[in-house]
């Protein structure tokens, strides 16, 4: 058959019957090259009509060498099998919470620009820089490089050095690791795992610093429990109102506040809150003014820093109350609640009466100031059976024209195995002061420390008579051990005030 007829079937639309004019032709023309030129005119006289854009890198890219085409279909095929590859991972991990990743598998190429995550980009690029010298040096990827000549992993030297270097930016703000404009900082894992374990050291020993404070009494602060104990005060109305903080020192924190009432217990106008500082570092040597007071030696516990204060401010209460009661001016205790210890105001209208170094007295109010303080010191002694411990002119007040005592916390009795140390030491202060405010009649300290104490103690320098007191010191530990077990058993007749006879 030398022609074949060709069928024309109609096409439906919904526009409506669309009638194609029929057409015949040969099978030789059909197979003829003209007619595939005229169909590839035409098939492009289409595409121009209807303004198709190819891709642009088709458009831009040169076609003409076979090379350029075989890497260009290489990539392509790359791509898919980078895709393939992360499908087949998909699949393998699945929901599980360890995965496997098949990143070093993939197929990379030098000359490729990839869109990597930010982990795979060198972090000190100066591509943009205008100011940057030299070329940028950026970190080599990991996988194949050209034929497979350079395997790049993610244990190589340089990707594992500009790592850690990027890694620096998760340390700690007040770690400066710098900007790295202009450097080609690479760190090795050592140095890097050695600058880790010392940013964790350090936020470590940061937080326990930052929990102590925020959980011990500071100057002029204090902390929750603290809060909590004075707000308890007010509401109960032994309290009227906290006025604010009087003084601070190395020991405690001093509150002027207005006195309440509270059922028939009597309450000053004015009154103050001695609110001790839950925390030793203020005043390291605290615990040698206690651990052998023979009131709290079964109940010291060094290990425990609270439990030290409350027998700390517990302390300070019996010593006033054994004053108050011999008629020696110093403040009137009002409650205890663990570390607060609340006291008479000594001043007026919320000013505080002036320490004994700020007073501006004559010649006649210091010479009576004297004879005063040495009369305190004998009653301390002898009727309270106390040593100050810390008597100076920065513990004593002058107020409505006599002296009055305070910060009586560390002192201890005249047993104590360095009591009478501190007493000559207390002497020493006193005779000092006073020599120096122009006092004629006051005594030199070894004459004051045999006043105070009656003892008879001759010597010409310190050195031997510091060696006599503690040759009596030494003398009095077994009388000292006595009178604890007698303490205790509350059958001591010739000791001091027991702990309980203070209560």
């Amino acid at each position: 058959m030398d022609q074949v007829d060709v069928a024309v079937k109609e096409i439906k639309s919904p526009w409506g019957t669309v009638n194609v004019s029929s057409s015949t032709c040969s099978l030789t023309d059909v197979m003829s090259e003209q007619l595939a030129k005229q169909l590839h005119e035409e098939c492009n006289s289409f595409t121009n009509c209807h303004n198709v854009d190819l891709p642009s890198i088709q458009q831009n890219t040169d076609t003409s060498s076979d090379l350029i085409l075989a890497e260009m279909l290489q990539m392509e095929f790359d791509r898919e099998f980078d895709v393939q590859l992360r499908r087949e991972e998909k699949k393998f991990n699945g929901e599980s919470k360890v995965s496997i990743s098949f990143e070093n598998y993939r197929m990379i190429h030098p000359f490729e620009e990839s869109d990597s995550s930010a982990e795979e980009v060198d972090w000190q690029d100066t591509r943009h820089d205008p100011y940057r010298l030299e070329k940028p040096t950026i970190t080599p990827k990991k996988g194949f490089a050209g034929k497979g000549k350079n395997i790049t992993t993610k244990h190589d030297e340089e990707v594992c050095g500009r790592k850690n270097t990027a890694r620096m930016d998760n340390f700690a703000p007040e770690v400066h690791v710098g900007d790295g404009i202009s450097m080609d900082l690479k760190l090795s894992n050592h140095v890097y795992n050695a600058l880790k374990r010392h940013c964790q050291t350090e936020q470590r020993r940061s937080a326990r610093l930052h929990e102590r404070k925020e959980h011990s009494t500071a100057e002029q602060a204090v902390d929750s429990r603290t809060r909590l104990l004075m707000y308890k005060m007010v509401n109960a109305g032994i309290l009227e109102n906290i006025n604010g903080s009087v003084s601070t020192g190395k020991e405690s924190v001093v509150f002027h506040a207005d006195g309440g009432s509270f059922g028939e217990m009597v309450i000053p106008e004015e009154c103050v809150l001695k609110v001790f500082k839950t925390t030793l570092n203020e005043f390291k040597n605290r615990d040698k003014y206690i651990k052998d007071d023979y009131r709290f030696k079964d109940r010291f516990s060094k290990l425990n820093p609270r439990k030290v204060i409350r027998l700390w401010a517990e302390k300070e209460m019996h010593n006033l109350t054994r004053m108050r009661n011999a008629g020696i001016p110093c403040p009137e205790v009002v409650i205890l609640k663990k570390h607060i210890l609340v006291m008479s105001f000594i001043g007026q209208n919320q000013v505080p009466a002036p320490k004994l170094k700020d007073a501006v007295l004559n010649s006649e109010e210091l010479k009576k100031a004297y004879y005063q303080v040495l009369q305190m010191m004998q009653q301390l002694f002898q009727q309270c059976n106390l040593v100050h411990a810390d008597l100076s002119e920065y513990n004593m007040l002058w107020h409505d024209g006599q002296v009055w005592l305070i910060d009586v916390s560390q002192s201890v009795e005249p047993t104590h195995p360095h009591g009478l140390e501190f007493l000559f030491r207390d002497c020493r202060n006193v005779a000092t002061f006073f020599k120096k405010a122009g006092v004629s009649e006051a005594m030199h300290e070894y004459d004051l420390f045999n006043t105070v104490s009656g003892m008879q103690i001759s010597s010409d320098n310190e050195t031997d008579f510091l060696a006599q007191i503690e040759a009596l010191e030494k003398m009095n530990e077994d009388h000292v051990q006595k009178r604890s077990k007698k303490a205790f058993t509350n059958t001591s007749e010739d000791g001091p005030p027991l702990l309980n006879e203070d209560e």
